[in-house]
């Protein structure tokens, strides 16, 4: 029992990062945009997160662990939001491809957090960009009294860190959003048909440069996590390592649907460590290669299931021109 416990308690802080991106990819196509760029997403949020709470703590006497959270929760969301509205300048204003902007933008994130990561461990005496134990134990498990005390309920629902539950009410507060807020129905009617939703008086523009924006700021929330979550707080080369692509992948897997994506985060989170807790005498190569094999499996399956409510929005991928009204 101890063993199927850790198993999920680690499945659960390993999918958390892909939830974030799997929401804010979700929150972007819902609006009709296809943004491939979520691993370049991932990357700036993740060095952004790390440069705001290192040159912070850097800066302070005494620095205060919460406080670093929120500067480095603000830097990341922010960095992915900027990084979202060159990717909706492009292919909103300018009407450039989508799938081949997404990419682009991959490219560009990855290189530019892995350039900037690389300067923050060239100033470092130490040789390497990485932050104190105070701000390390801001982003470590909570103690909640009494509730993280209960057997096995208290270590498998109350002892993770602040942004596993921020990820848990975010997936809750968007999919309240788009099903029962005004604004909500309107950005899933821009997605679905923009030139309808332009007709009754909705602004198109707006909803997608909005949705955008606020989805690549949540991609960047995911791979802030991944830097100081994962990774203890210091800078790893290429420290994404794919999880942009599973969270693309992910969307598909979850229908587009907030909901479904807990699941999703889930399943995959528990392939992805499955082999520190699982042994299937196989080799670890084969067992870093579950999370892409079930990638391509869901794929195959959900292609076959054609029923309208699992299928994407209707005008995904394809600019809107007014004019064409």
């Amino acid at each position: 029992m101890d063993s199927f416990i850790n198993l999920l308690v680690a499945a659960v802080l390993a999918g958390t990062p892909l939830l974030f991106g799997t929401l804010g990819e979700i929150l972007t196509e819902k609006s009709g945009n296809l943004n491939l760029g979520v691993e370049g997403l991932m990357f700036m949020g993740g060095v952004a997160g790390l440069a705001g709470a290192y040159y912070y703590e850097r800066a302070a006497a005494q620095p205060s662990g919460l406080l670093a959270l929120a500067i480095a929760l603000v830097c990341a969301f922010v960095c992915g939001a900027f990084g979202s509205f060159i990717f909706s300048l492009l292919t909103i204003t300018l009407r450039a491809n989508q799938n081949v902007t997404g990419l682009a933008l991959t490219i560009f994130g990855t290189g530019f957090a892995n350039f900037f990561g690389e300067v923050m461990a060239n100033q470092s005496a130490s040789g390497y960009a990485a932050v104190g134990d105070t701000v390390k134990a801001a982003f470590a498990g909570v103690y909640i009294p009494v509730l993280s005390d209960i057997p096995y309920l208290g270590k498998l629902l109350f002892s993770y860190n602040i942004l596993v539950y921020l990820g848990i009410a975010a997936a809750v507060v968007i999919a309240w959003f788009l099903k029962h807020s005004r604004r909500g129905l309107n950005l899933r009617a821009v997605g679905e048909s923009p030139q309808t939703a332009d007709a009754a008086g909705i602004d198109v523009t707006c909803y997608k440069y909005a949705a955008s924006c606020i989805g690549g700021g949540i991609c960047g929330v995911g791979g802030m996590y991944i830097v100081m979550v994962t990774c203890g707080g210091i800078w790893v080369h290429d420290c994404i390592g794919g999880k942009g692509w599973i969270a693309v992948a992910l969307v598909i897997f979850a229908m587009w649907s907030p909901a479904r994506a807990l699941l999703g985060s889930l399943v995959f989170g528990a392939l992805s460590i499955m082999r520190l807790y699982v042994s299937l005498g196989i080799p670890t190569q084969l067992y870093d290669t579950l999370p892409y094999v079930a990638t391509v499996l869901v794929l195959v399956f959900v292609s076959f299931k054609h029923r309208r409510e699992n299928q994407p929005p209707a005008s995904l991928g394809n600019p809107y021109f007014r004019e064409e009204r």
